[in-house]
């Protein structure tokens, strides 16, 4: 009996024994398998960290390349700016040695600029600002010395020829305009210098009328002169010029009554 119960521990000992082995060499084998996965991944992350690195130093190197070129085109620009000042200034000599003794001619070009000048804003009001800035322009080039005063008659003369041209051109053109208040830009039929049409992006249509020395644009909403004016854009649109057409009431002195 006690033989039998020995033989029975000893069996169960054995058991237990080659269970525990059993465990022991599965949990070593899930420990190497983690050691391997590791190891994989350190290397993948190796393997990246170089390929980041030798990406990043490519980087820098275009980076300080660019700074390199970008540096020496401000180098190149800063002394072809001088270059251009210093030629600016020999200009500028050279200029004012040639009007040496026409100093007479300067008074009566300003004089005629300022004449100009006020007849384009109290005449109709077509393009009067880009008009008035291109002669204060030549007004400028002449009191800085950049043209003399020769040059500056010649184009204040030109000026002349324009203003007499706008007089009696007939034309469709873009400008701004104040409207009820906002300015838009509108499409503009010019007749000469006695009328002008406007047309908004909003299809408002409508004339220039003047009040004393104001001029203001009126929106119109009759049916009959809307159409009207629409005729005269789309002929003006194309390139008719000639012919008949029957327009609203629209003489730009109407209104100084």
């Amino acid at each position: 009996m006690i033989f039998v119960q020995r033989k029975t521990i000893v069996s169960a000992l054995l058991s237990a024994t080659l269970l525990t082995s059993s465990l022991s060499a599965q949990s070593t084998k899930d420990i190497v398998n983690s050691i391997m996965q590791l190891r994989g991944d350190v290397e993948g992350l190796y393997t990246n960290i170089k390929e980041n690195e030798l990406r990043y130093k490519t980087e820098i190197k275009s980076l300080a390349m660019q700074s390199t070129d970008l540096e020496s085109q401000i180098n190149r620009e800063s002394t072809a700016l001088k270059l251009a000042k210093s030629e600016l200034d020999a200009i500028k000599l050279k200029i004012k040695e040639a009007a040496t003794g026409n100093d007479e001619i300067k008074p009566l070009v300003v004089e005629a600029l300022s004449l100009l000048e006020t007849s384009i804003k109290n005449g109709i009001p077509f393009m009067v600002k880009d008009r008035v800035n291109s002669l204060k322009k030549i007004r400028s080039d002449l009191d800085e010395g950049i043209i003399t005063s020769e040059k500056a008659l010649s184009l204040t003369w030109a000026s002349y020829d324009d203003t007499i041209r706008i007089t009696k051109e007939i034309g469709l053109f873009k400008q701004k305009i104040t409207l009820n208040g906002k300015e838009v830009l509108a499409k503009v039929a010019k007749i000469g210098s006695v009328m002008m049409f406007f047309s908004t992006p909003s299809n408002e249509v409508g004339y220039v009328e003047k009040t004393g020395t104001t001029y203001n644009y009126k929106h119109i909403t009759d049916p009959k002169d809307i159409k009207k004016i629409v005729d005269l854009f789309d002929a003006l649109q194309k390139q008719i010029k000639t012919g008949y057409f029957e327009l609203p009431n629209a003489l730009v002195l109407q209104g100084s009554k």
